[in-house]
């Protein structure tokens, strides 16, 4: 199946945010008990930094492969999106790595202002969705309707057709 230059709207790509979420949930849940079975759930600032590592190189995979592979996460494929970088054939591990560091501007704005205001709870998950919300709008700045880190990568999300029905025989 070719992508086709069709861009998948703003609310398709945030639905399909959503069950990314979910799915990093369940990707993160064994390298973070091994990493709490190895820390003794330690609260301290060192098994803290531990667990932000992991989510972050386990996801880094997760999406780096995922984008090299097929040009699509298991999300990606549900809503039939795909990234692509027009002039090659599948995306560059470089490129990927680069699309997956910059997808991070999403919140680390949030980070900052929680870690700045010292923001907790409700309030920290209010700086995050509105991180979320503001980056989002990005995609009404670019004609194509690109997120902004895709557009500084190199990269575009593409909306692929409907698969076509097989006919019983």
């Amino acid at each position: 199946m070719q992508a086709n230059n069709a861009v998948p709207t703003v609310k398709r790509r945030l639905t399909s945010m959503i069950y990314e979420i979910l799915l990093a949930v369940a990707a993160l849940f064994l390298p973070l008990l091994i990493v709490e079975f190895a820390t003794q759930a330690a609260i301290t600032p060192f098994a803290w930094h531990i667990r932000q590592a992991t989510v972050f190189v386990v996801l880094g995979i997760y999406f780096v492969h995922q984008w090299t592979r097929k040009g699509q996460t298991l999300a990606m494929q549900t809503w039939r999106i795909k990234v692509v970088r027009p002039g090659f054939a599948s995306l560059p591990v470089g490129t990927a790595m680069l699309r997956y560091l910059l997808a991070w501007l999403w919140v680390v704005p949030a980070i900052l202002l929680d870690y700045l205001l010292h923001l907790e709870r409700w309030h920290a998950l209010y700086a995050l969705l509105g991180g979320v919300l503001a980056w989002s709008l990005t995609a009404f700045l670019d004609k194509d309707r690109q997120f902004l880190h895709d557009k500084l990568a190199g990269t575009r999300l593409v909306q692929l057709p409907k698969p076509e029905k097989q006919l019983k025989q």
